[in-house]
């Protein structure tokens, strides 16, 4: 199953940004990821691992999963 791939954390971000297909989330986290701060690396290597399993997956792929990316901030 894909969204075993993604930890919570990864799951939670992608909810967060995600403005409808793969491509556009790839954008918006990379776009993001300029504006974080020398100090962020814990938050800037997670949104690259985002990206990372994004950028390999197809959008069929990434649709599958797009009704299970419900924010679960326990």
């Amino acid at each position: 199953m894909i969204m075993s791939h993604f930890t919570r954390e990864e799951t939670n971000l992608m909810c967060i940004y995600h403005t409808g297909t793969r491509a556009d989330l790839i954008t918006e986290l990379s776009e993001m990821k300029k504006y974080l701060e020398q100090d962020e690396t814990e938050l800037f290597e997670l949104v690259q691992s985002v990206v990372d399993k994004l950028s390999v997956m197809s959008d069929g792929e990434f649709d599958n999963i797009t009704g299970k990316l419900i924010v679960d901030f326990d």
